[in-house]
């Protein structure tokens, strides 16, 4: 896999997850029901979605890291080594930072 497909993979999912960081904030601003045995319920669903919103914008903060690393040409350094990151962890871990020594 080549720079070019994993951005374009990469662009993908960011796609996905905004799409999704869109639904979560929609489902947050929501009213609460106005059943009071019903609230209950709801805050569990809106803490759920805070926690998940959370991941979320973490995941896209690293998927604009590595896109802006492979524009810059510096994908696929260890930002801790400087060595090179092994294709197979950059495949099965695309917006990877360090090299899998670095990473233990």
């Amino acid at each position: 896999m080549n720079t070019a497909e994993i951005a374009e993979t990469l662009r993908a999912r960011l796609a996905v997850v905004q799409a999704e960081l869109a639904r979560l904030e929609q489902a947050t601003i929501q009213p609460l029901s106005p059943k009071f045995a019903e609230q209950v319920g709801d805050l569990e669903e809106l803490a759920t979605n805070e926690g998940l919103e959370v991941q979320h914008i973490h995941e896209a903060e690293q998927i604009m890291a590595a896109l802006a690393r492979i524009d810059s040409g510096d994908y696929g350094s260890c930002s801790v080594c400087g060595g090179e990151i092994a294709p197979a962890r950059l495949q099965a871990l695309p917006t990877a930072t360090r090299c899998i020594t670095c990473a233990a």
